[in-house]
């Protein structure tokens, strides 16, 4: 049974549950709420929660644990001298694990038989020709033991997937019973229920770290990977990015955050002004219906897609700029070549990072206390004099967080940079020049017809590691600021 049918048809058990439970005790109860000790709805809950929280507890836990032990049991098959040279036990795992994918979508779409996949033999089929014709992507010729091991794979996965079946049903099944089976009217529901709650919301409140952590053990491997096969010295000390899937590639991070730093920069230039400014005129100055309108349209910038400020940047930003700095254009400069360069990507990503420093800084200079803006206009400060050397510097640390939160922003983003600055990793000064940034180089990376065998594709979650310690590193910053300095004024 596919993993979504078994996950209805536990929610639809649950649901009925549900409403069983609800039944039996009033019918038990004649009818009679005070003669119950909780709530119907407590009752009704409490098998719900009986039938469906075990299976999916389990289901979760089998997502989790079945490939780790299959993997284990079928990297047995695999031999130290069938690996090839350059290459390691989890990448050809990792082609094990996609080989066997495809045959299980090949099977699933009915474009081969079970029959037909036994009996395939990579000595005599094109195993990679065969799949990409049925639209599965291989990176590389599939080699017979890798062929044999994604076999067993698929089979032991299949019997997994049975067998988690079988369990999931009975435990929802034998829930339901226990659950119907305690509905009585002395039955403390409300207590159970509430203690259920309480156990989901510890787990939710885990979630977030537990996806962080997931997050960094993913790439964290990938990246010891990567570094098993190019030298870590060139790629965070060379100063050349010069991938080739051919081999020989020169792959430093070096220019990338060059691109990124840059770029960054430009764009918090053109957006702390500018936000910082709308935040005092929409806390101190605007009246209230002026603020009730612009700060919602301000917000709006917020919610535009960011591929739509990449277009912006290609179709808008660029070419102004060109007509402005291009060799024909009104000043006659010549500085600017093409639409992309560092200058139209810092612009748009500014623009797009407005209501972010905005938005955060009226909230933090609203929280500063009127009285000591009251002090301030009863010892004969102007209102501006008030602004500049009372309330400012009393929401400093929250501003200074809010620009460092957008910086982390800006340093992530992907769309604006791919079409407005460019895709060529160099060393320059010139906010003319087009120029890239991790990000873009992680999508090129990672598209495309790629052998994860290799340092060109592996060079990925490198570059995807350092930019989540890089974003870390300036969000833990952002939050030291202002929980240390943020005391003084309250």
């Amino acid at each position: 049974m596919p993993l979504s049918w078994l996950v209805l048809l536990v929610l639809a058990l649950a649901t009925a549950g549900y409403f069983v439970g609800r039944i039996r005790v009033l019918k038990l109860a004649g009818g009679d709420v005070r003669a119950l000790h909780s709530l119907p709805i407590y009752y009704g809950t409490n098998v719900a929660l009986s039938t469906a929280v075990p299976a999916l507890v389990v289901v979760m836990v089998w997502l989790l644990v079945q490939p780790t032990l299959i993997e284990r049991s079928v990297s047995g098959m695999i031999a130290p001298e069938m690996i090839p040279e350059g290459s390691n036990l989890n990448l050809v795992m990792s082609d094990v694990r996609r080989v066997a994918d495809g045959l299980n979508t090949a099977i699933a779409g009915g474009a081969m038989s079970l029959a037909e996949v036994e009996a395939m033999d990579a000595t005599v089929v094109d195993v990679r020709a065969r799949l990409g014709e049925l639209g599965v992507a291989l990176g590389q010729n599939v080699r017979p033991e890798v062929l044999a091991a994604a076999k067993s794979y698929r089979s032991a996965a299949v019997t997994g997937n049975t067998l988690r079946t079988l369990i999931v049903l009975a435990l929802a099944v034998v829930g339901f019973g226990i659950s119907f089976s305690k509905t009585k009217p002395d039955y403390r529901a409300r207590n159970v229920v509430e203690r259920a709650v309480l156990a989901l919301l510890m787990a939710a409140a885990s979630l977030a770290i537990l996806t962080t952590v997931g997050i960094v053990l993913s790439m964290l491997f990938e990246t010891i990977n990567f570094f098993g096969l190019h030298n870590w010295r060139d790629f965070f000390f060379g100063t050349t990015w010069a991938p080739n899937f051919r081999g020989d590639s020169e792959l430093s991070i070096l220019p990338l955050l060059w691109g990124t730093l840059y770029i960054s920069f430009i764009a918090l230039l053109v957006a702390v002004p500018i936000g910082l400014f709308a935040a005092i005129y929409l806390s101190e100055y605007a009246g209230p219906k002026t603020r009730a309108i612009a700060k919602p349209l301000l917000e709006i910038l917020a919610g535009i897609p960011t591929i739509v400020y990449g277009l912006f940047a290609l179709l808008t930003v660029g070419p102004l700029l060109v007509n402005m700095f291009g060799q024909s254009g009104s000043l006659g400069l010549g500085w600017m070549s093409g639409a992309t360069s560092v200058l139209t990507a810092g612009i748009v990503m500014g623009i797009m990072l407005i209501p972010f420093v905005s938005s955060l800084s009226d909230d933090i200079i609203n929280a500063v206390p009127q009285t000591m803006r009251d002090g301030s206009l009863g010892l004969g400060a102007t209102p501006s004099e008030t602004i500049r050397q009372v309330v400012i510097p009393a929401a400093l640390p929250g501003i200074v967080g809010a620009i460092l939160l957008a910086a982390s922003r800006a340093i992530g983003e992907t769309m604006i940079v791919v079409m407005g600055a460019g895709a060529i990793a160099k060393f320059s000064a010139n906010p003319f020049e087009s120029m890239t940034t991790i990000t873009t180089r992680i999508v090129s990376q990672l598209t495309g017809d790629g052998d994860f065998a290799s340092p060109e594709t592996l060079v990925a979650f490198a570059l995807g590691l350092s930019l989540f310690v890089l974003t870390l590193g300036l969000n833990v910053l952002a939050l030291y600021i202002v929980r240390k300095y943020r005391e003084q004024y309250e």
